[in-house]
């Protein structure tokens, strides 16, 4: 009886290859399966967007220098509502920036945290501006608009969020707010405050 050859170079190459391929068709279907998954899930939830809204503001210790350099604190109280039933929202980072006249006067942050289905959490934020330069221009607008009392100023947020249902956290993702505009009293002003919405961008 014969001995049976043993398999050339060539057949063994071919059955490496589609060994290969193999392995990479799972792979690919796992990855499509896994992405059908996540999209269904996110469907049939439906998340709806999250709400924003300035509650308070004013202005506190300020003094605009003659070479126009700009000192103040800022009091916001900010409303972060998540109308979701079955969402949760990780915010892992969260910038702020206060804006007058297009014009950065103050920043800041809010410290990470969890916002639980159908919550609403409201921040204190206190915020300041530390010597801040202002253009003639910038400057003189400002003095124009203290005098009658209040302000027009604009809160921005940048963020990232992820979220969860259940055991499952989706990817990061960026998310800008944009609160404008807000009319800020100077803490010498009797007039009262009108909330502002802001607008949520993910």
């Amino acid at each position: 009886m014969a001995n049976a050859k043993p398999p050339t170079q060539n057949q063994a190459g071919q059955t490496h290859s589609k060994l290969i391929r193999l392995i990479a068709i799972i792979f690919l279907a796992l990855i499509v399966l896994v992405g059908l998954t996540i999209l269904i899930i996110w469907l049939t939830i439906k998340p709806k967007k999250l709400v924003y809204s300035i509650d308070d503001a004013s202005i506190h210790n300020y003094n605009l220098s003659n070479t126009n350099h700009l000192n103040a604190t800022y009091y916001f109280i900010l409303r972060a509502y998540n109308p979701n039933k079955k969402v949760s929202v990780y915010y892992d980072k969260v910038d702020i920036d206060v804006l007058y006249d297009d014009e950065t006067v103050s920043r800041g942050t809010i410290d990470p945290f969890h916002q639980p289905k159908r919550n609403a959490t409201r921040f204190k934020l206190n915020l300041a501006s530390h010597d801040v330069s202002l253009t003639n221009g910038i400057a003189h607008d400002l003095k124009a608009e203290r005098s009658s009392g209040q302000v027009e100023m604009v809160v921005k947020l940048k963020a990232r969020i992820r979220f969860k249902v259940g055991a499952w956290k989706s990817r990061h993702y960026h998310m800008k707010v944009t609160c404008a505009p807000i009319m800020v009293h100077f803490s010498f002003s009797s007039k009262g405050f009108q909330r502002t919405t802001c607008d949520v961008d993910i």
